[in-house]
């Protein structure tokens, strides 16, 4: 697990590089206008819907003695949860909205790294309208089990000294289904929805690693939201290949070997 993770982590290596000679950035302007405008709406409901929250949490103080000071942390409680519970939602709607734009993307980095590969590997051609319905079945399943997850390990980390580990959790949690939805771009070309499923679950360690940057990138201001997409989606198709063409056997060039600038 620990070794694939790390794989994860190092996909990323040379991605802007990658990105420019391959000019990848066309494909990027629509799903990068789409995560910007995502991002500030679930930041406006977050800024918004804590004051509303707080009040019904603040009613559960029946005293009058401490009232002011339950408020304010029901008032930090209830944003901070509508901001990780939107922030949940954010990085599902936006992958799954991409999905038509991400495929050429995740394409033409095979056809660079492996140009025989689609003799080798099974290969399924789909429309754009395709690639949408399976990004929105894909993110859908992952928001289910990623909230059913993710909450009872939030709640669990507000317990004092133990919680750190639960918050550990959640955030490996969150980086799996990221990763896991920026590797479906890459499998929607070949595998059917289940056994697509089934290779990420065989690959955690590799779906955590992409998830970790991709998360770690929302951190950034402004510019994390608009290139998260970008370094993700490019770094996960690199690795996913790697590990299909390894699984099938093929003795196809190495892509780690294969020069970004020549």
């Amino acid at each position: 697990m620990f070794k694939n993770i790390i794989k994860g982590l190092k996909a990323y290596a040379d991605g802007f590089s990658l990105i420019g000679k391959l000019k990848l950035w066309q494909f990027f302007l629509v799903p990068m206008a789409i995560s910007f405008i995502i991002a500030g709406i679930v930041g406006l409901a977050a800024y918004g819907l804590s004051d509303n929250l707080a009040n019904l949490i603040s009613k559960l103080w029946i005293w009058e003695w401490g009232k002011d000071g339950f408020y304010t942390v029901a008032e930090w409680i209830s944003g901070l949860s509508i901001l990780l519970l939107g922030f949940i939602l954010y990085k599902h709607l936006v992958m799954a909205l991409s999905a038509p734009f991400m495929s050429p993307v995740s394409e033409r980095i095979e056809k660079h790294f492996y140009p025989n590969a689609r003799n080798h590997i099974e290969h399924r051609d789909t429309s754009n309208m395709e690639q949408l319905w399976r990004g929105l079945r894909i993110n859908l399943r992952n928001i289910a089990y990623e909230f059913a997850i993710t909450i009872p390990l939030l709640l669990l980390s507000f317990i004092p000294v133990v919680g750190i580990v639960f918050t550990v959790l959640a955030f490996i949690v969150q980086a799996y289904y990221a990763g896991f939805g920026n590797i479906d771009y890459t499998l929607e070309r070949h595998f059917t929805y289940r056994d697509s499923v089934n290779f990420v679950k065989r690959h955690r360690g590799i779906a955590i690693g992409i998830g970790i940057v991709f998360m770690g990138m929302l951190f950034i201001p402004i510019i994390g939201v608009i290139l998260v997409l970008p370094f993700s989606v490019t770094a996960a198709s690199r690795v996913t290949l790697e590990q299909m063409i390894n699984e099938e056997n093929l003795k196809l060039p190495d892509p780690h070997k294969t020069q970004i600038n020549a």
